[in-house]
């Protein structure tokens, strides 16, 4: 049987959306009901039915029915009832017939009953023991027009959440949990092995790989069992991911993993003080230095008397051997990390608007409002932070230096 939505509410509806029902020689008109406001989503049931039959006979409860028998108006009909009459025994292949759910609202339905019959259990796998909608087509109205669940019919509809729910992007359950970064530094800041764990497990890592790198190997010192599966979850995903850095963290996590030396000169140099200074304002300074006997990062302006006094003023012409001059970089880099977080979007429209704001002059600036007001702000952090981080190892590294 084929059951279209005619409209409802005053409206009518085109195209039709329609079902097709299985409906057995034992199912009543009031299974037929049911099955029909199940198939189209009506919610509140406490409206009356009504099948209108070829001939104008009335199919509805015993009370209704009673009050259309002896009503003035309208044809003279006897009303059959719904709980207790069968479909098939009214009703042939090919009838057509109306089905009309609240008959305030008026939510008119076109019948029609095929042909030809159907083996439900070749077409169905089984034999319902109640009409069943196996095949169907288009949008279905809310019974009432709500378009949210707080609709009032007047208030604006919510805006759209500019990031997909978790459960549409396979981030479900908990991993739609992203790790807070303050609490991922001061794990590992404070050689917390534990709290790096607790910090790190279950939650998303993916935008945050070069910061949680850093805390693998004192995990590793302390808690070995525990943070095997994560360094190797880690290792892989900076594998896969590729971003700047990543193959060099990989490497060294792999090095730890199986105690091995980190490749090239070991030097506990501060990345993101070294990756502030790479990527820093250009107007401000032009580079700095790196000490390479104790890691420690210092701007030019540190080895200018006149701006930072003698006593403290760092001397990189006495040991030129004992400096690693690095100057800083264009805006190149920051240009391709928005680029990388807009196609990361996931919302269409949203990945198209950022690629919009980055072109031409003004991109920083409209990118920057942009992701301000999509509510991307903290994502957009956490996801250059860790690039710059991996650049500033990048760096070290084609100097022959591995961060220890």
């Amino acid at each position: 049987m084929t059951v279209e939505l005619l409209g409802g509410r005053g409206e009518q509806l085109w195209p039709w959306p329609g079902r097709v029902f299985a409906v057995g020689p034992s199912h009543t008109f009031e299974d037929l009901a049911s099955a029909i406001n199940d198939a189209f989503a009506r919610w509140d049931r406490s409206h009356l039915s009504m099948f209108i039959l070829p001939g104008g006979r009335v199919v509805t409860d015993a009370q209704t029915g009673a009050e259309i028998a002896g009503s003035i108006g309208g044809p003279v009909t006897e009303p059959v009832d719904i709980e207790s009459s069968e479909v098939a025994r009214l009703l042939g292949p090919g009838a057509e017939f109306q089905f009309t759910f609240d008959l305030g609202d008026d939510w008119t339905h076109r019948c029609v009953i095929g042909k030809e019959k159907v083996d439900p259990v070749e077409v169905l796998g089984t034999a319902p023991t109640k009409p069943l909608p196996y095949w169907g087509w288009g949008d279905i109205p809310d019974q009432y027009g709500r378009r949210w669940a707080d609709d009032d019919g007047q208030s604006r509809a919510p805006r759209r959440p500019s990031r997909p729910h978790p459960m549409l992007v396979h981030a479900w359950p908990a991993r739609e949990q992203v790790v807070d970064p303050s609490e991922l530094r001061a794990a590992v800041a404070t050689a917390d092995a534990p709290r790096f764990l607790a910090a790190v497990r279950g939650h998303e890592v993916d935008d945050l790989l070069q910061q949680v790198g850093a805390g693998i190997p004192t995990a590793l010192q302390q808690r070995r069992r525990e943070a095997e599966p994560v360094a190797l979850s880690v290792i892989d995903r900076l594998t896969r991911r590729g971003g700047p850095g990543d193959e060099v963290l990989a490497e060294d996590l792999l090095a730890c993993l199986h105690g091995e030396s980190l490749t090239g000169r070991v030097l506990p140099v501060d990345l993101e003080m070294l990756s502030a200074a790479l990527e820093g304002d250009p107007g401000v300074s032009t580079g700095g230095y790196i000490d390479l006997r104790t890691g420690e990062v210092y701007d030019e302006s540190s080895t200018d008397p006149m701006m930072v006094g003698e006593d403290v003023a760092v001397d990189v012409e006495t040991e030129p051997d004992r400096w690693l001059r690095f100057d800083r970089t264009g805006a190149r880099d920051g240009w391709r990390d928005m680029a990388a977080f807009a196609e990361r979007q996931q919302d269409v429209a949203l990945r198209e608007r950022l690629q919009r704001a980055i072109e031409g002059k003004g991109a920083f600036r409209r990118f920057r409002d942009l992701v301000h007001h999509e509510g991307l702000a903290d994502p957009w952090d956490a996801f250059v932070a860790d690039r710059r981080l991996g650049r500033a190892r990048e760096f070290l590294a084609d100097a022959g230096i591995r961060v220890g």
